[in-house]
């Protein structure tokens, strides 16, 4: 054998090129995972909110009638109108049917759409929580990572403790409570704000926005008071998980100061378990707050729903059920569609 036949063999012994791989991204099995659990839970939630008004003590008719003498007819003439009078099964497929396209029906008490009934009071929803929603988010994660960094001092302590026990406070209460000493006042402190409603009436222009404003200012401070604290303690948490890592450690030894550390570094990788909190806040900001709401008399969904569940107002109770529910179901997915681009390794 010969050198020059040796490159030959060498040549012949190496194994044929394969197929080459690609190398896929998981993100879009990913994706679509999460958009077709999304799209089950909504039907789920189709169904249930279908069944379980209907568990609700009560004869829609007879409540429309305000106790007045009715007849049998009469009765029968209003079933007919609302469909009540079909068997539960017709009920049912003719509700998935129309709500698949967008119709909730009629609102039994209003006599309107539903739909029309749910995006008049949306506005006054989102002006509310939207407000509360970016006020106690900000605060929140500011005092969050102030204690974090800063834990077993005196700050962390009076920071977690009202946290807490603001916390742990139901809204209606609260709400109830600055009625009381700032609406109404007490002794010498006159009431500085309204008890309720959205607006005096009669006001235009700049004025009116002042006096929205004013009427807005219990409601918010009731919310924002209620909610921070969780977005508070959440944000410490995932904090002071990430204060032991090598790369703080690193960081502070190559001379960074602890400021820019804890704003380039230790927040940013916290903040996944900050973000599912915020999107589910962002849900319960369309859903609106119920008790809330009620309490202060505010013109919105929470508000609508009351009444609604009052009556009951099959249609309009369901449409907003279905809202709340898919607000939140949208907002989680989103979530769950953010993390990857936050952390790449949970799309794996």
């Amino acid at each position: 054998m010969t050198a020059d036949t040796t490159p030959a063999l060498v040549e012949d012994r190496q194994p044929a090129p394969g197929p080459r791989v690609r190398k896929r991204s998981a993100y879009p099995r990913y994706l679509a995972g999460k958009v077709a659990g999304a799209a089950v839970s909504l039907l789920a939630v189709l169904v249930t909110s279908f069944f379980l008004f209907r568990l609700i003590p009560g004869d829609p008719v007879k409540t429309m009638t305000g106790g007045r003498q009715v007849s049998a007819e009469q009765l029968a003439a209003y079933r007919e109108e609302f469909g009540l009078d079909l068997p539960l099964w017709r009920q049912f497929t003719d509700y998935c049917g129309k709500a698949l396209t967008g119709d909730f029906g009629t609102s039994y008490q209003f006599r309107a759409p539903v739909v029309d009934k749910i995006t008049e009071a949306l506005s006054n929803t989102l002006l509310l929580t939207g407000t509360a929603f970016v006020l106690y988010t900000v605060l929140g994660i500011f005092l969050g990572t102030r204690s974090a960094w800063r834990r077993g001092g005196l700050g962390d302590r009076v920071n977690t403790g009202l946290a807490l026990t603001l916390y742990s406070i139901p809204s209606f209460w609260l709400g109830l409570l600055l009625i009381i000493v700032l609406s109404v006042g007490i002794g010498p402190l006159p009431g500085l704000f309204p008890t309720g409603g959205m607006e005096s009436g009669g006001e235009e222009g700049f004025a009116y926005l002042l006096d929205v404003a004013h009427h807005l200012v219990l409601p918010v401070v009731t919310l924002v008071a209620v909610e921070y604290g969780q977005t508070l303690l959440v944000t410490r948490s995932a904090l002071l998980d990430e204060m032991g890592s090598d790369y703080l450690t690193t960081a502070r030894a190559k001379g960074l100061r602890d400021d820019l550390v804890r704003r380039r570094h230790a927040v940013p990788n916290a903040l996944l378990p900050t973000v599912t909190l915020i999107f589910i806040n962002l849900g319960r900001t369309v859903a609106g707050v119920i008790l809330v709401e009620t309490v202060f008399s505010w013109p919105g969904l929470g508000g609508l729903f009351y009444q609604a569940l009052s009556v009951p107002d099959l249609p309009l109770v369901q449409g907003l059920f279905f809202v709340f529910a898919a607000a939140v179901i949208l907002m989680n997915t989103l979530a769950d569609l953010v993390y990857p681009l936050l952390d790449p390794r949970v799309a794996r």
